[in-house]
């Protein structure tokens, strides 16, 4: 694993590491998507491992992509909430976060956003079953928006687009090569894969994102991605970093029990 690491990064060698401010700390959170068993576990690890390495001015920043496919995005938000009261937590849009505040007003979205995982959305929250069942879709609006706290709505629309903490770049999806930070699209942002996910030069800065699933940790060397796909394979993935230094705490739930471990990729 480690010579992997370092074959990597060896493209990158000629440049001095990408660092997080002196006195800072941050830890990345991959995309959620309902699993709030996972993400309970995850962000008390990271509490406890701040606690542990000592005095810092840390940030926690959730990668976006809180919300569908798995069984508990209310649960997630709500979580994520009280984390941000505990905190400084700063949390990034999603392609899903998008998707389910324009589903509240567009029936084109919405059909949209039922598809890839709305469903389960809207059933974690006080609905009905049987009435979401037989709802047209202006009804499926009206239930969801019966359902949804105002404390939800505020927080995700409150998200934010991209976050700069020293040489990193914190986004969901990832940014559009060769384009300025200050031009790039939201769309993209929140979206881009390609050209992206292959993208072997040098970036300006190194981008932690979501949106695209690994088996592991994507370590290239301007990119860093940690969505590991919480709601299909069990695994939640936040990233540590300070200084130069750069860890991987996960949670993984393996037969209804949830476990967490951490190692250093430095």
């Amino acid at each position: 694993m480690l010579s992997k690491l370092r074959n990597l990064f060896g493209a990158a060698e000629s440049a001095p590491p990408a660092a997080v401010p002196a006195g800072q700390r941050v830890y990345a959170v991959g995309d959620v998507h309902g699993r709030a068993d996972l993400f309970a576990a995850l962000s008390a690890a990271v509490d406890a491992d701040d606690v542990a390495r000592g005095n810092a001015e840390t940030t926690v920043v959730l990668l976006g992509d809180l919300v569908d496919r798995g069984p508990d995005s209310a649960g997630v938000l709500r979580l994520a909430r009280a984390w941000q009261e505990r905190r400084p937590l700063r949390a990034l849009m999603g392609n899903h976060e998008e998707m389910f505040l324009d589903a509240l007003e567009k029936e084109d979205v919405l059909r949209h956003f039922l598809r890839y995982g709305g469903r389960e959305t809207i059933l974690s929250y006080p609905v009905d079953a049987q009435a979401y069942a037989e709802a047209t879709l202006a009804q499926t609006q009206d239930l969801i928006r019966a359902a949804l706290p105002a404390e939800d709505l505020s927080f995700m629309r409150g998200m934010e687009d991209m976050i700069r903490i020293g040489d990193y770049l914190f986004v969901h999806a990832g940014i559009r090569p060769g384009v300025p930070l200050e031009e790039q699209r939201v769309g993209d942002l929140r979206w881009i894969r390609e050209p992206f996910t292959t993208a072997r030069d040098n970036l300006g800065v190194t981008v932690v994102y979501g949106h695209t699933i690994y088996d592991d940790a994507e370590l290239a060397p301007s990119r860093i991605g940690i969505d590991t796909g919480a709601y299909a394979s069990g695994r939640l993935t936040a990233l540590g970093l300070e200084g130069t230094s750069r860890w991987l705490i996960e949670a993984r739930e393996e037969g209804g029990t949830v476990s967490v471990s951490q190692r250093s990729l430095s």
